[in-house]
């Protein structure tokens, strides 16, 4: 019991040490921004991203409206070198939403997938105009790698974040019991 208590202490007193170094690190922090040139860092929110993808996903919506024949969700086909060009000549579809159309697009792995070495790229009528090289297969094969690596690890940090804050609750939870067995 009472190394329990001393625990229960130690931590309580570790607690309170953070708490104030984070006070003043706080303090600290405000005093630097609010004399420093603000630099939004909101691409890293979860909720910037959401955003981010909600915006990219509906300037995709426009473009297979607009082009079902090339933008069509299957078969996804490999796209004319120089396209952006076009869309942005043909002008049905506003600038910016064809940048991120676009980006989002060919980033996407079933766009990385459908980039197989002889495979035929597409103009904005649908017709053949071109082919997919080796080294662009290869590239996206690299691509579509790195995202799974990302996506493993992205994973992994989650759940052991998860697995962390679970540890942490049932401390607490312990602490809870030990304090209030003290109390009686």
């Amino acid at each position: 019991m009472e190394n329990l208590l001393a625990e229960c202490e130690t931590r309580l007193s570790q607690a309170e040490a953070r708490w104030q170094t984070s006070s003043s690190l706080s303090n600290e922090r405000n005093r630097v921004n609010a004399s420093a040139p603000v630099e939004s860092n909101a691409q890293n929110t979860p909720k910037a991203r959401s955003k981010n993808r909600a915006a990219n996903l509906a300037a995709l919506q426009l473009l297979q409206d607009a082009y079902p024949q090339v933008f069509a969700a299957q078969p996804v086909r490999a796209l004319k070198i120089g396209i952006q060009e076009d869309l942005i000549a043909d002008a049905k579809v506003a600038k910016n939403k064809i940048k991120r159309a676009l980006a989002s697009f060919v980033r996407s792995p079933n766009y990385l997938r459908s980039l197989q070495a002889g495979a035929a790229r597409v103009d904005l009528q649908g017709q053949e105009v071109g082919e997919v090289t080796a080294e662009e297969a290869e590239h996206a094969r690299q691509q579509l790698r790195e995202m799974h690596k990302l996506r493993k690890q992205r994973q992994k940090e989650q759940e052991q974040e998860a697995l962390r804050r679970e540890k942490e609750e049932r401390m607490n939870a312990k602490l809870d019991q030990l304090l209030t067995l003290n109390r009686r």
